[in-house]
């Protein structure tokens, strides 16, 4: 499996999500709404998900082994970083 595409809508407002994640698997498939939120330990993913009825959150869609997990997480993460840098590059160039 190969992430074929990332794409990232940074979230404006104040808080501890960072960005909201689009990725594409295998040019084949689309996950949504995966977050990058900042925890006491650095920046981490949550896969999207649902609220049930007894109040907690599930996952509507997510990897099934770690090796798998880490590996998207890396990949989102890095195209985090490498937007926030396009994005003070064209502030810079603008100012």
């Amino acid at each position: 499996m190969q992430v074929t595409d990332v794409r990232v809508r940074r979230v404006e407002k104040e808080g501890k999500m960072k960005a909201i994640v689009s990725i594409t698997l295998d040019n084949e498939f689309v996950i949504h709404d995966i977050k990058v939120i900042e925890g006491e330990k650095g920046l981490f993913i949550a896969m999207p998900s649902r609220k049930a009825a007894d109040g907690e959150y599930r996952d509507i869609a997510h990897p099934i082994n770690s090796n798998t997990r880490d590996m998207i997480q890396t990949i989102i993460l890095n195209k985090y970083e490498t937007t926030l840098l396009e994005n003070e590059a064209a502030a810079d160039g603008m100012a």
